[in-house]
């Protein structure tokens, strides 16, 4: 498995009310991140403070456009709340089949090749993180 590549899949896929987030962030949020706060409403993210409809994407969501003079260049997608996102973001791979699906550029043919082996790699890498994944 690669290092992350920030190229964004993760983040762009999980719009219009695709993320959760728990009474406890909202809680925080509102006492320490009034800014986070005001893209939620009624317990969905990331709403729009003015009229109150989900958003395509997350209002936090940054992106360095790459540079135009080298083709193979991509877009670095960053977070401008990464050290207060959600759980849904922090946990963030939960599965290979995850992954597979949002076409994540971590994954080599090796992880397709034994899901199972790759799932405890996942788990490892990402256990500062989250849990790891119990079926």
């Amino acid at each position: 498995m690669k290092e992350c590549t920030q190229c964004g899949k993760c983040c762009t896929q999980y719009g219009d009310g695709g993320l959760s987030v728990t009474d406890s962030e909202i809680d925080m949020w509102e006492l320490f991140r009034p800014d986070i706060a005001q893209y939620v409403k009624k317990g969905l993210i990331w709403a729009s403070p003015k009229t109150g409809n989900l958003l395509n994407y997350c209002p936090f969501l940054r992106v360095i456009p790459a540079d135009p003079g080298n083709v193979k260049a991509k877009d670095i997608y960053t977070c401008d709340i990464y050290y207060d996102r959600p759980d849904d973001c922090r946990y963030y791979p939960v599965t290979i089949k995850q992954m597979l699906n949002d076409e994540c550029e971590m994954l080599e043919d090796k992880d397709l090749a034994n899901p199972v082996k790759a799932q405890q790699e996942l788990d490892i890498l990402m256990k500062d993180s989250r849990p790891a994944f119990d079926k």
